[in-house]
């Protein structure tokens, strides 16, 4: 069995800074850890809670009332396949690591998603993408616990349910599956410049025919100047990342804002007559400019989707600034945007009900 602590406090362990004790704590190595953590838990009837990086993590104050895993399984393989590179990268494993790695090799596909916070493990369940990326245009599979039948099993990319930052690890089988480790399908080749920032960063450089290391430069110089890399010495950088999911809407809708705004409004088509809408661009015209403050909480000075812990912040505070913002957005442009990192033990909280309702 794993073994446990009782009453650890995790706001150390989460990018926030924010979160009260978990009643018994333990770091799964194995898979074979979290199998017997899911039994224990199973037989002592305690809810359990699966923590990776903590980089995308809202924990109540009061703390969790249960079970709480770090995953951390470790080791990263690279296997040839038939001119592909398979590579084979333990949920416990630093995500910018492996894509440092991969970048290092001359593999495509990760580069737009370097200095992004967190661990492979967390990685299927957000689809994490950005800069025209998403971690699930190159996954193989995903090896989990499955909780149901208390076996584990080995997902395929089709299995996993992909949408933008979205998977069936956060909708229908929520708390299901326990994610150990993640197989990345890649190849040798050329980088991918979609993004706007990044083309214009590798413009303003100079550089016409990018390499996979100035792409992942670029990237990492971009998410510095918006205070998305986690550094100590950056306060803008205490933050669960990005708050909130840019919205998905018709083009109708669009046209709707740029209506109310008299403005052209940026937006990216996603397929059929859907586009995506940048929340930031919302957010800064609905009266919530970068630097704006509430308290111990406040909006990064970089980015307007970073909302930041200015010190000794609780969840609560973070839910006040969150749902304001929110419900601006809604009253301003009649969109409702939705909350990017999970919540935990805030199931009776009114605005972490709010933030989540569509």
């Amino acid at each position: 069995m794993v073994p446990l602590d009782r009453n650890v406090p995790l706001a150390g362990l989460t990018t926030l800074g924010i979160g009260g004790p978990a009643s018994w704590f333990g770091r799964a190595r194995t898979s074979d850890d979290v199998r017997r953590a899911c039994e224990w838990s199973d037989g002592h009837q305690v809810p359990l809670f699966v923590l990776g990086g903590g980089s995308n993590v809202l924990i109540a104050d009061r703390g969790v009332p249960g079970m709480v895993v770090q995953i951390g399984i470790e080791g990263v393989e690279f296997l040839d396949e038939r001119g592909d590179v398979l590579v084979r990268a333990g949920a416990g494993e630093r995500w910018d690591t492996v894509v440092a790695a991969t970048v290092a090799r001359g593999l495509a596909g990760l580069e737009c998603l370097s200095g992004i916070p967190g661990t492979v493990g967390g990685t299927p369940i957000q689809n994490v993408g950005a800069y025209g990326q998403d971690v699930s245009d190159t996954i193989e599979s995903v090896e989990a616990v499955d909780r149901r039948s208390g076996t584990q099993v080995t997902l395929s990319a089709a299995d996993c349910g992909f949408a933008y930052r979205h998977s069936r690890f956060k909708r229908e089988d929520a708390g299901r599956f326990i994610v150990c480790a993640v197989t990345f399908r890649l190849r040798v080749g050329r980088p991918s410049v979609k993004y706007p920032d990044v083309q214009a960063a590798l413009a303003d450089a100079s550089v016409v025919e990018p390499t996979l290391a100035e792409v992942r430069s670029a990237v990492l110089a971009i998410r510095r100047r918006k205070g998305m890399v986690v550094d100590a010495a950056d306060p803008d950088s205490r933050s669960v990342g990005s708050f909130f999911m840019n919205p998905v809407v018709p083009v109708t809708r669009q046209e709707n804002v740029a209506r109310r705004t008299g403005s052209t409004v940026p937006g990216y088509p996603v397929s059929g007559d859907q586009v995506k809408i940048p929340a930031a661009w919302l957010i800064e015209r609905a009266g919530f400019s970068k630097g704006f403050a509430d308290g111990r909480v406040a909006i990064s000075s970089k980015h307007p989707l970073a909302l930041i812990n200015r010190g000794d912040a609780t969840a609560s505070d973070v839910l006040r600034l969150a749902t304001a913002i929110k419900k601006g957005v809604l009253d301003r442009f009649d969109i409702a945007l939705r909350p990017e990192p999970v919540f935990v033990g805030l199931s009776d909280d009114a605005d972490a009900r709010f933030l989540q309702d569509l």
